[in-house]
């Protein structure tokens, strides 16, 4: 029997993990995937990864597939979690484990912040250019910045009257912090603040606390939800469990 063990980030925020579960248990309605379903966190959140993968075995799974619910490819989905499943590949011999891919650089996600841009007030309130700035977590891996750089390249070529900036809450630069203040010193007058996030959290609430701390009294700021559920996250996740399910080409996991 085959299995589906959903892998998202946790939060020490318990808003934000209960947002991951029912995201995830809203996919699961809606997704063709015809087997066992479960969810599970990388950290700060239960079920662990662990937990998660021996409740599919109870149920009889003998393929595990493991699908990141992570926005871009970066530590956590290159080496956090494939040490957490060579250690279970040890510990479960005959259970087969495919590991799928991140949301990583899509059109899909693209039109996500477009439909964001343009139906913003900010935008929407004159013809002037508005300046986006396009939020990500931060990584240490080089891979992270140069994915949400292109993306936020792909923003602006599909969105008339915008600049896009990409900046970072942790471990890259530009930092948030130091984006505001070019933006701050900017002549664009409307400032569009994208938070390039699946859910709420610690990061979303200091980048409130930030924005609240700007003298607004010459500039325009907007800062828009984080992403949450949306069907086309819901199409890309289907193609991730396609590639792992459907495809006979796809390598089984082998740390």
């Amino acid at each position: 029997m085959e299995a589906i063990l959903y892998v998202c980030h946790g939060s020490r925020v318990r808003e934000a993990s209960n947002q991951a579960i029912t995201f995830v248990k809203k996919f699961m309605e809606i997704n063709r995937f015809q087997g066992i379903q479960e969810y599970s966190f990388l950290e700060l959140s239960e079920p662990s990864i662990e937990e998660g993968f021996q409740r599919c075995v109870e149920q009889g799974a003998t393929v595990i597939h493991v699908l990141p619910i992570l926005l871009l490819t970066a530590a956590h989905a290159k080496k956090d979690i494939p040490e957490v499943l060579n250690q279970l590949v040890l510990r479960y011999p005959n259970v087969e484990v495919k590991y799928g891919r991140p949301i990583g650089v899509h059109t899909k996600m693209v039109e996500i912040v477009a439909e964001k841009i343009s139906s913003s007030t900010i935008y929407q309130r004159t013809e002037e250019e508005t300046l986006v700035l396009l939020v990500g977590r931060g990584s240490s891996d080089p891979d992270v910045k140069q994915d949400l750089s292109k993306i936020a390249s792909l923003i602006k070529e599909c969105v008339p009257r915008i600049d896009v900036h990409d900046c970072y809450l942790t471990a890259a630069e530009p930092s948030f912090e130091d984006a505001l203040e070019v933006a701050n010193n900017s002549p664009y007058r409307k400032i569009l603040v994208i938070p390039y996030l699946l859910f709420t959290g610690i990061l979303m609430k200091s980048m409130e606390k930030k924005i609240k701390e700007i003298n607004q009294e010459k500039k325009l700021y907007e800062l828009t939800p984080y992403l949450g559920y949306h069907p086309y996250i819901a199409d890309i996740l289907s193609e991730r469990i396609e590639e792992m399910s459907g495809n006979a080409n796809y390598a089984p996991f082998n740390g």
